[in-house]
């Protein structure tokens, strides 16, 4: 939730937001295309599920598994619970507009990019479609990084203190500090990377690339 307000920030203030990872909104995809701004829009996001899911059972792998064991650990029930989290980092805003995998944003608002779930592969994707920030959710930590900066937010206190040379932001400060106060201060953090201070991932060197290969990516 607490990324999903940065982006109708932004989206707000006439900029642009890309949310992408399409296997990952599985079983909750009704949510985005309700909020499609067009009848083009809409079917386009039937296309990218419906092409994923194709995608997915041509290789052989099933269309709603099970969660992962780690997000099993994390607390996750059911992949329809995962999506809806994973479609609530896009605010609340119209989809403006899709677009394919490999292409640059075009239009101010909310776009969702076609790439596959995996962290390394969607963030490139994010990188080359224009995106001049990542906002990077983790439950479990990651020391990823990726070619723009990539704020790493971790879901709950006890990742950012185990990992902090991982970590950029402690989004379970919402459980003390309130929704507003939380976001307010990611905004200042968002606001301090643009001007240039370094993420986590830009001190430790990590800035890794990963095109979409042949076979099966989740």
């Amino acid at each position: 939730p607490l990324v999903g307000r940065m982006s109708d920030r932004v989206t707000s203030a006439g900029g642009r937001v890309l949310v992408t990872e399409i296997p990952e909104i599985f079983g909750a995809e009704q949510m985005l295309m309700n909020r499609a701004a067009s009848a083009p829009v809409f079917d386009r996001i039937v296309d990218v599920v419906n092409d994923f899911k194709r995608y997915f059972l041509d290789h052989g792998e099933t269309v709603s598994e099970n969660p992962s064991p780690g997000n099993v650990v994390g607390g996750i029930t059911t992949l329809e619970e995962k999506s809806l989290g994973a479609v609530q980092k896009a605010g609340r805003a119209a989809v403006a507009d899709v677009i394919d995998y490999g292409a640059r944003v075009r239009i101010d608002g909310l776009t969702l990019l076609e790439a596959p779930g995996n962290d390394a592969v969607s963030s490139t994707a994010l990188a080359a479609a224009g995106a001049t920030a990542i906002l990077f959710t983790t439950g479990r930590g990651t020391p990823l990084g990726f070619p723009v900066p990539t704020i790493k937010i971790a879901s709950n206190t006890d990742l950012a203190t185990r990992k902090p040379g991982w970590i950029d932001f402690d989004a379970g400060a919402v459980l003390e500090d309130g929704f507003a106060a939380t976001e307010e201060a990611l905004l200042a953090w968002i606001m301090q990377v643009a001007s240039g201070a370094e993420t986590a991932a830009e001190r430790n060197g990590e800035r890794e690339i990963a095109i979409w290969k042949r076979g099966v990516t989740l």
